[in-house]
């Protein structure tokens, strides 16, 4: 799908009701062109984590290595800043850029910013005591996405593999509203009660059958110590451990949500290391990265598929392939 730069800001807005979904995706950005490039500065496209791109930012052989490199910002969840070109082109490369080959039969070259965006954290409040709403309307002014439900309407549908769960029923229904969470496996599920009442809570569900793999994870009580205190003020205990636990990782899930790729390490003598992922490959007379599928120009060698950018490194690879297997293999 072709955007001019403008439609850049098309690719904002997009990203913005993403985030809003709370689908993870990386944003990059052609911050610097050299003709004839058929990337413009200012142009933008969204990867999503399962490899889908929207919008614009170069062509076929900028396509798969922006690919690449994003999903490996969302795994490494740390921003790059990626040069895309032929390396006589380019002295040293400065230090924290990433520099990939770009050799299309093309002088041009992109430079590209690649941001991680991850979703703001998705809490759910399961109650409908005081407690449990200024909780939710806590979470909200912080930035997260947070939903007050009562346990009577909780439906493991409510929540992912990244949400939060806290129940703060204060006695009226603890039991149902943590046996329906722990079943939906979210990322963390927190009780609001005292230590002797979730113990009991706990028993009572483990004699019931409930896995006790699932049961361990339910932190009891949750929310930092802060000693005797009032329920608006429970709550903002609540919130202060969860902002805690995110900032360490915790309701990070692993493997990334959406991401099966397996990373494979190719050396290419002269121009560092080249990383590929499942359904891709090396051109192996440029070094770069492309799909390995039928619009890749495959080519069959003594057993085995080799898929090429363009027509020209396809018929050199034809011509003596043995000598582009001594080279890049």
């Amino acid at each position: 799908m072709n955007s001019q730069p403008a439609d850049g800001w098309r690719m904002i807005e997009m990203a913005s009701d993403l985030a809003r979904q709370g689908v993870e995706f990386a944003l990059a950005t052609v911050v610097w062109r050299h003709a004839p490039s058929s990337g413009h500065q200012g142009a933008r496209a969204i990867i999503t984590a399962d490899g889908q791109m929207h919008g614009w930012i170069g062509g076929a052989c900028a396509e798969p290595v922006v690919i690449r490199e994003a999903q490996r910002a969302m795994e490494e969840r740390v921003p790059r800043l990626i040069l895309l070109g032929d390396p006589d082109q380019f002295g040293e490369v400065a230090e924290g850029m990433t520099f990939v080959q770009m050799s299309c039969q093309s002088e041009g070259a992109l430079q590209l910013y690649v941001e991680p965006v991850l979703p703001s954290p998705h809490l759910v409040v399961l109650g409908r005591s005081p407690m449990a709403a200024t909780l939710a309307e806590l979470a909200a002014g912080v930035g997260w996405r947070a939903d007050l439900v009562d346990v009577p309407d909780f439906k493991t549908a409510h929540v992912g593999n990244r949400s939060v769960v806290v129940v703060a029923t204060q006695g009226h229904g603890d039991e149902e509203a943590i046996e329906q969470a722990v079943t939906a496996r979210p990322a963390f599920v927190g009780l609001v009660a005292s230590p002797k009442r979730g113990e009991a809570v706990l028993g009572y569900l483990a004699d019931r059958g409930v896995p006790r793999d699932l049961l361990d994870q339910v932190r009891v009580p949750v929310g930092l110590d802060l000693g005797h205190t009032s329920h608006p003020e429970i709550a903002v205990s609540v919130l202060a451990e969860l902002v805690e636990l995110r900032a360490k990782g915790a309701f990070d899930p692993a493997p990334l949500a959406g991401s099966n790729a397996t990373s494979v390490e190719h050396h290419h003598p002269g121009h560092g290391h080249e990383h590929t992922t499942a359904g891709t490959a090396v051109d192996l007379v440029c070094g770069m990265t492309v799909p390995a599928d039928e619009s890749s120009r495959p080519f069959e060698y003594e057993g085995q598929t080799y898929y090429f950018c363009c027509p020209g490194c396809r018929a050199a690879f034809e011509k003596d392939p043995s000598a582009y297997m001594t080279v890049r293999g």
